[in-house]
């Protein structure tokens, strides 16, 4: 039997299929709005199966969830992890009919840019974004290496920044890295090996910036149409595989304050940009502060535990879909065999 279920923020969707196509009220002047579609159908179903897929969340400074919708074979319900990391969790009791599910997420987004109002972080927040975890260690080599390169500068907002340079210059993307990268921050300065993808690179900034003082965190999403700032920093229609995780710090006179060293490298890399040149240098100031609005953002839960997993699962981060059974999990970095697809179109007034 089919089952649908409705996640409410500020519209209703009433299905997956055959949606009216209707743009919502600006509630920002450059405020674009997309339709996300995450298809999954089990290769090998099986009984007791369970499907964890990523929700958009909503933040003021970059984007709104607008609604959401979902159909399929199994039984689903919204969940949030212990972090408030929202997630659709979809059960299948029987192993003998066909495992299907379709997401389909309205999200609104806009250009992130350097906030004007006096923000205030309260005590218990600070205190999250400041811990250090398994996840993100701020002792040892990360405290040694982190005050080596800030030095005796006390202003944070030149703290950040010279974490940011060091970040954006002695890191590098490595294509072969698996997906994201796993964000083992304390092994990659153990070895000086600095290369990786955007988990190992953000991680290893919110890292740092914890290690002396700074609250930080990674956030988790995926790009949702091509870039004006850089052709490798932008995707669609097809978006699978086109996770990506930015990293935010808290400034008390900015609030959270957008860095993206890891898409500095990815543009060197792939778009075979000058390091020294003045490209670079361009973006690079821009993502100092800056967003693009071809991308949402899904949670920055790290250590997540998945809510409703018969069996503990824990992961360090979640952005991709995730399948467990009684076998183990699926490749959730091979959508072609765990067969899903990701899909956004942007909804033109």
């Amino acid at each position: 039997m089919q089952r649908r279920d409705v996640i409410k923020a500020g519209a209703t969707l009433a299905a997956t299929t055959a949606m009216p196509i209707r743009v919502a009220a600006l509630d920002h002047p450059s405020m674009r709005q997309f339709e996300v579609t995450t298809t999954v159908e089990i290769a090998a179903p099986a009984a007791g199966l369970q499907l964890w897929l990523p929700v958009f969340g909503s933040n003021a400074a970059y984007q709104k969830r607008l609604a959401a919708a979902w159909d399929g074979t199994g039984s689903g319900r919204l969940r949030s992890d212990a972090s408030g990391a929202e997630l659709l969790h979809v059960r299948w009791s029987d192993g003998a009919q066909p495992q299907r599910v379709t997401l389909v997420q309205r999200l609104a987004t806009w250009e992130r840019t350097r906030p004007v109002a006096k923000p205030v972080l309260g005590g218990a927040e600070r205190a999250r974004w400041t811990a250090s975890t398994a996840a993100i260690p701020t002792d040892g080599i990360v405290a040694e290496t982190a005050q080596r390169i800030v030095g005796s500068e006390r202003e944070p907002r030149a703290r950040l920044a010279a974490l940011y340079d060091w970040v954006a210059a002695n890191t590098w993307r490595d294509a072969a890295t698996a997906g994201c990268g796993r964000g083992e921050v304390a092994s990659m300065l153990r070895s000086g090996r600095l290369g990786g993808k955007c988990v190992d690179i953000s991680r290893l900034l919110v890292a740092l910036a914890r290690a002396v003082g700074l609250p930080a965190r990674d956030v988790y999403g995926i790009r949702l149409a091509p870039s004006k700032l850089s052709p490798s920093l932008g995707k669609g229609p097809v978006i699978t595989g086109a996770q990506h995780c930015r990293a935010e710090v808290w400034l008390d006179d900015a609030g959270w304050f957008a860095v993206d060293p890891a898409d500095v490298r990815k543009a060197i890399l792939e778009d075979k940009l000058d390091p020294a040149g003045a490209d670079v240098a361009r973006l690079k100031a821009h993502l100092f502060g800056a967003w693009e609005d071809n991308w949402g953002g899904y949670n920055s839960a790290s250590g997540i535990a998945l809510p409703g997993a018969i069996t503990p699962a824990r992961f360090d981060f979640l952005m991709y879909p995730t399948a467990i059974g009684a076998s183990g999990s699926a490749d959730c970095l091979d959508p072609a065999h765990f067969t899903y697809r990701i899909e956004s179109r942007e909804i033109i007034a």
